[in-house]
C-alpha cells in the first residue's frame, strides 16, 4: 500500500464500525471527514 502525504487523497475503502454496521468513504463525497481508527487488541473495547 501506498504512504499518504498531507493534502493526498484517501482511497476508497469501507470499514465495519462497533455496531456492526459498514461505512464506506464514498458515502461521505463533498463532506469532510475525519476518521480516527483505533485499535481494538489489548483494550477493554
Amino acid at each position: 500500500m501506498a504512504k499518504l502525504t498531507p493534502g493526498d487523497k484517501a482511497p476508497a475503502f469501507e470499514v465495519g464500525d462497533q455496531d456492526g454496521n459498514t461505512h464506506r468513504l464514498a458515502d461521505f463525497e463533498g463532506r469532510r471527514l475525519f476518521v480516527f481508527f483505533y485499535p481494538k487488541a489489548s483494550t477493554s473495547g
